[in-house]
């Protein structure tokens, strides 16, 4: 039996812990250990976005990261992205604009969306689409997923959409 490594960490705001092996990744430990499985397994290569989190505020891909360097961090999964029950405008605007199909894809573009829009509150669309060109989609060919986004960030800004 391989030794676990006990970690301490911030998920979705809240204090966690959790014993993983070293060579566990942080989506394995995710979606096995913590029992958070909105993050996909889409690709385990970082080419697909699906497994997207936020490590102390910046974007990363959960199946490149190992659960150990989780130490001490702050990590957002798509869980926690709304507050109680009331969704976050991004997470509206996906589900006002249809920016979804089958989903698989949809929490690691609003993971994504959410970072973009952490950083840069008013995006140009050109911006948007090369901030999400790190998430694949095989469904909605991402025209409703920017307008989503755009929507969401106007909104955030206080604006009304175009």
């Amino acid at each position: 039996m391989a030794k676990k490594t006990y970690v301490s960490c911030t998920i979705n705001g809240e204090p966690a812990e959790f014993l993983c092996e070293t060579q566990q990744t942080m989506l394995d430990v995710l979606r096995d250990v913590v029992g958070l499985t909105g993050s996909k397994e889409g690709c385990a290569s970082g080419d697909c976005g699906a497994c997207s989190i936020m490590l102390d505020g910046r974007l990363v891909c959960s199946c490149l990261m190992l659960g150990v360097e989780a130490e001490g961090k702050s990590i957002t999964t798509i869980e926690g992205i709304a507050q109680g029950d009331k969704l976050h405008p991004i997470q509206q605007k996906f589900l006002e604009h249809a920016a979804l199909q089958c989903g698989f894809c949809t929490p690691g573009l609003i993971v994504a969306a959410k970072a973009l829009l952490d950083e840069n509150p008013n995006p140009t669309e050109t911006e948007a689409r090369y901030w999400l060109a790190g998430n694949l989609c095989r469904c909605t060919g991402y025209d409703k997923v920017i307008r989503a986004v755009m929507d969401a960030a106007a909104e955030m800004r206080g604006e009304k959409a175009a």
